[in-house]
């Protein structure tokens, strides 16, 4: 597969701007605050490349791309040219010296950060700077044009954002500098009004609080849980919950009607029921259709949480159908 989307050029429009220069004051007060505890400071090569899941994407990806630009590796273990790419991107990581971090994300363990990138095959590299996600290519690319799109990703970085990397020590002790914590924005008020108008049962309410939260701290788990769930019961608000599994059952290849009967598995409590039957509906499906299950499906993954056993068994079924 030919490399695509190597240029950088109008990658950044102003909104995203404006929400760099907002993550860019919040890195500089959490490091100046870190500098006067006596805080961390350079990294040792090592800690140049990454590996990252779902539950440390928020502070080794969002909070990291505040001060310097996070290149992200998407990969898997069956993948064999990502096998050629990765050693690569590893390799430059510590060629460049703090100008960027490699993060690698294995695609078969977070499939919801993979649906959230709208990765469509591997390898595929992304970069986030400053909390904004820019795709750099898919598919092995030759050397000579990733060190241009890395150049390019930097310069970027360093002149719209004033991202200029990572102070880097040889002799620095792996793991001794850790991310400086970002501050916690004022979210509880936030949060306590969704859950208030879950209880009045107000759904719509609720899901508008949770993405008030979102749409200022992407990363915010509580905001990210509670949203996929009222999502849910706003879904399932109003179903005729017989009719729904009998159409369900008379016509197994019907996408919507698939949809519908897991979301109302889930409600119940049949939670591998709704697993079971999105991925089996994956199998028989193709094109848009397979895709609006599996997303649905990691919608599901993420109401019951990426940590339940049967959200990681499922996880790896739902892999195995689509690969």
């Amino acid at each position: 597969m030919q490399p695509r989307n190597m240029s950088m050029s109008g990658v950044v429009d102003l909104a995203a701007v404006k929400a760099a220069q907002e993550a860019k004051a919040k890195a500089e007060q959490a490091r100046a605050e870190a500098a006067r505890q006596g805080g961390a400071g350079a990294v040792s090569p090592a800690d140049l490349v990454i590996d990252v899941d779902e539950a440390s994407f928020e502070r080794d990806v969002l909070q990291r791309s505040a001060e310097v630009p996070v290149v992200i590796d998407f990969w898997a273990e069956w993948c064999q040219p990502c096998k050629q790419l990765s050693p690569v991107l590893e390799r430059l990581a510590v060629e460049y010296s703090g100008r960027f971090l490699l993060a690698k994300i294995d695609v078969d363990a977070n499939q919801m950060l993979m649906q959230q990138f709208g990765v469509q095959g591997i390898p595929a590299v992304f970069a986030v700077v400053a909390g904004q996600a820019l795709p750099l290519f898919q598919g092995a690319a030759a050397e000579d044009q990733i060190r241009q799109t890395l150049d390019q990703l930097i310069q970027v970085a360093e002149q719209r954002f004033g991202l200029t990397g990572l102070a880097v020590d040889p002799d620095a002790e792996p793991g001794g500098a850790a991310p400086a914590p970002m501050p916690a924005g004022p979210y509880d008020a936030l949060l306590e009004a969704a859950v208030q108008a879950l209880d009045a049962g107000d759904l719509g309410g609720a899901v508008q609080a949770y993405k008030n939260v979102l749409n200022d701290d992407p990363g915010n788990s509580e905001a990210q849980l509670g949203l996929a769930q009222a999502e849910l019961l706003q879904r399932v608000q109003g179903m005729d919950p017989q009719q729904v599994r009998k159409e369900a059952a008379e016509r197994p290849a019907d996408v919507a009607a698939q949809i519908a009967a897991a979301d109302l598995d889930l409600v119940g409590g049949h939670v591998e029921d709704a697993f079971g039957r999105l991925i089996e509906t994956v199998q028989r499906t193709v094109g848009d259709d397979r895709d609006a299950v599996r997303r649905r499906l990691l919608e599901l993954f993420e109401v019951v949480g990426p940590d339940d056993p049967r959200v990681i068994g499922a996880r790896r079924a739902l892999a195995r159908a689509l690969f």
